[in-house]
């Protein structure tokens, strides 16, 4: 699918190994990812598209979430800032994964 090929690049820079972190980032990305042609081909709004992410990859997010947020802790990070990474890194992949919808949406996009 060359639409998410920019997304395979973030993929690419995950860990490889079994962490739970580097698996949940992967699975959560590839979910994230599939939804971009559907939604294209169904010509879906911007607002259609971020709720079908939120219905569809919700429980890769929530591990995903999880990991992240255990995997700072243990490293010595507080809750609350565990979550706000948690936060971050999550919004960085919706953001990706928006903006390669809209600039796919785009008339010769």
């Amino acid at each position: 699918m060359l639409v998410a090929a920019p997304l395979m690049l973030m993929l690419a820079a995950a860990p490889q190994s079994g962490d739970a972190v580097g698996s949940g980032r992967k699975a959560y990305s590839e979910c994230l990812a599939k939804e971009i042609q559907p939604a294209l081909d169904k010509k879906a709004t911007l607002s259609d598209f971020q709720s079908t992410l939120k219905s569809k990859c919700s429980a890769k997010e929530t591990v995903f979430r999880a990991a992240i947020v255990a995997d700072d802790k243990s490293g010595g990070m507080s809750d609350k800032d565990a979550q706000a990474d948690a936060d971050d890194q999550i919004a960085e992949y919706v953001d990706k994964i928006t903006g390669e919808f809209e600039d796919y949406s785009k008339p010769g996009g």
